[in-house]
């Protein structure tokens, strides 16, 4: 049996393989350790959607070597696959593995590092958690690849064409995941949006099979390209279990800066989708990603960027200022930003998209909603602990109980009384009958 170290930076997506391995590890037999000391293998899947996510990448291998330099260190992930000979050449490198030979990772690290597992520990795959972290919601991949060439985005070429998963497979680990005590699943892709195009079928088929064919009790979708969405899709959120939350990259809110970056979506579409599923799912929290300096983005189009996002109105923006991603054609377009008027903007934005998500959770003040406890914070001095968890509709929450009440992986109503002190996340209160059995 061999201890198993397993970490990632970047996206959801890397998240959700990383889980899945540490399923396949423990199913084989091996133990899936909280840290690198522990390991006698550790597996980081890289990132490179940044040139800045390269050079961390790069770091937190070698950090990875000095903390433990006697153990088998595999790096896989995006990086790896656009620049694996550098990759190899870093000091502690035991084997590089590129996205294309990442369905076969686990047999490809037990064969090539010769490792020795003991069946007597296998894990039944119910019984395998995920990688150190939360045991409340699974993130479970369905796609990979992407077709749409993005001028910004050299993802298209580090995970390659299109890739489904057919649904019988998503259903079948939903269900080992269920009955292995998770509450909530999130389905990731590179491009979700375009679900099943290689199979025949699309992401209303799958997300119906799910709810028709799982009992979880939470199902949640992770970034939607607003592309490519089939027909009656918002019909799906009239079963609750589907969460009310859409996170739709919009990247930037003027249409001649949407063309540059190769897009396939206009400002005027965009709040066509975002009003038809305002009208179809009630409460709908709506999130996005957004380019800040873009090459040639004028003062003229930042201000449509400004007032679009004012029309649309966002509960939580990431926004990106642009850097050169070498290999993208954004990387090669004249006109680039400089860099003080990229940190005037995302300023500005940074500022608006605060005031947005203030307004948007005191909405909620008062309200009650159902919260997954996913963890406890930091205990208070006065014998109570501090509990972490969010509403269907992925607002964050914190709560105050008895230290000898355990909330973890539970599922229940709050009443929503304040915003905390930074107005990033909301204040409840459990009622005292919904503490039976928290013990």
């Amino acid at each position: 049996m061999s201890n198993v170290y397993l970490t990632t930076l970047g996206c959801r997506l890397n998240e959700a393989e990383v889980a899945g391995w540490a399923r396949r590890f423990q199913a084989q037999g091996h133990r899936v350790v909280h840290s690198p000391q522990e390991a006698q293998v550790m597996l980081l899947n890289s990132c490179a959607v940044t040139t800045e996510a390269a050079r961390k990448s790069r770091q937190f291998i070698k950090r990875l070597h000095r903390q433990n330099p006697e153990a088998r260190l595999v790096i896989t992930g995006c990086y790896a696959q656009l620049e694996p000979e550098r990759v190899a050449a870093l000091t502690g490198v035991d084997l590089v593995i590129g996205n294309d030979e990442k369905e076969r990772l686990v047999e490809l690290v037990s064969t090539r590092l010769d490792l020795h597992a003991m069946p007597a520990m296998a894990a039944e795959p119910e019984s395998a958690h995920m990688y150190p972290g939360s045991r409340t919601r699974a993130f479970v991949k369905v796609q990979d690849g992407c077709r749409n060439r993005c001028t910004f985005c050299i993802v298209t070429i580090a995970r390659g064409p299109e890739r489904s998963r057919p649904i019988d497979a998503v259903i079948d680990e939903i269900n080992a995941l269920h009955r292995g005590g998770y509450q909530e699943v999130v389905l990731t892709g590179v491009h979700l949006g375009g679900y099943g195009r290689d199979l025949g079928t699309d992401l209303y088929a799958l997300v119906d099979a799910i709810l028709h064919h799982t009992d979880i009790p939470r199902l949640r979708l992770s970034s939607l390209e607003p592309w490519d969405l089939p027909p009656h899709f918002w019909n799906l959120w009239q079963n609750p279990r589907l969460m009310p939350h859409l996170h739709l990259p919009l990247q930037s809110g003027c249409d001649s800066t949407l063309r540059r970056m190769a897009r396939r979506c206009d400002t005027a579409t965009y709040a066509r989708l975002v009003e038809d599923a305002r009208a179809a799912i009630p409460d709908l929290t709506l999130t996005t990603d957004l380019i800040v300096g873009f090459p040639g983005e004028t003062e003229a189009e930042w201000a449509a960027t400004v007032d679009f996002v004012q029309r649309i109105g966002f509960a939580h923006m990431h926004i990106f200022t642009f850097s050169p991603r070498e290999g993208t054609a954004a990387a090669r377009m004249k006109d680039q930003v400089p860099a003080e008027i990229k940190r005037t903007r995302s300023r500005q934005m940074h500022a608006m998209a605060a005031a947005m998500k203030a307004e948007y959770l005191a909405r909620y003040v008062g309200a009650t909603r159902a919260v997954l406890w996913e963890g406890p914070g930091k205990s208070t001095n006065h014998g109570h602990t501090r509990w972490l968890g969010y509403t269907d509709h992925y607002l964050r929450v914190e709560t105050t109980v008895s230290a000898h009440l355990h909330l973890e992986n539970r599922i229940t109503p709050a009443q929503l009384h304040r915003l905390n002190a930074d107005k990033t996340g909301l204040l409840a209160r459990i009622a005292a009958n919904e503490f039976a059995g928290y013990a």
